[in-house]
Formats: structure tokens, C-alpha cells, sequence
């Protein structure tokens, strides 16, 4: 999240640019292509990571659970124990435990 005077200079760096009616082309296109080289990246990774879910498929390991198991451990362990806790109680709230 941006800081109240980082905040404070891109809005006034935008009136500045309306007033003036005076943009960097060459800077905002390098934003622009840098932007769009990371997409593409991006898609990249994520077909590699789609790759590897059907590998792992192939070879009998259960994809929904290893997503799962993927998302646990970007967690932060302190944050997963509370959830866990509060599935239990719940879970035993319902006579599901």
C-alpha cells in the first residue's frame, strides 16, 4: 500500500501531466512493453505449472490435494495452525470431527 506522501506526489505528478498536456512517450511506452513482456511471462509460467499438475497427474498423485498442499505452504505457519484450529472447532460444532 502506497504511503500518504507517495500518494500525495502521484496525484500531483498526474495534475501536473494534465495541466501541461506534456508526456514522456518513450517512458510511458517502456512501462507499457515492460508490462506486457511480463504477461507474456506470466502465461508462460502459468502453462508451465499447468504442465506439471498433468504430469504429476499421469503418474496417480491427486491434483486437487497437491493445490491444496501448494496453498498451505505459501501460507504463513502461524496463520495456517489458527485456521486449522478453527476448522476443528467448527468441524467438531458439527459433529463432523
Amino acid at each position: 500500500m502506497a504511503s500518504k506522501s507517495a500518494l500525495a506526489f502521484s496525484i500531483s505528478r498526474r495534475v501536473s501531466l494534465m495541466n501541461t498536456g506534456s508526456i514522456d512517450a518513450g517512458h510511458l511506452k517502456a512501462f507499457i512493453e515492460r508490462i506486457e513482456r511480463l504477461e507474456e511471462e506470466k502465461r508462460a509460467l502459468a502453462e508451465d505449472i499447468k504442465e506439471v499438475y498433468a504430469e504429476a497427474k499421469g503418474t496417480g498423485y491427486d491434483v486437487k490435494i497437491m493445490r491444496k498442499i501448494v496453498s498451505l505452504r505459501r501460507q504463513d505457519r502461524h496463520k495456517r495452525k489458527e485456521e486449522e484450529e478453527i476448522l476443528d472447532i467448527y468441524l467438531s460444532a458439527l459433529g463432523m470431527s
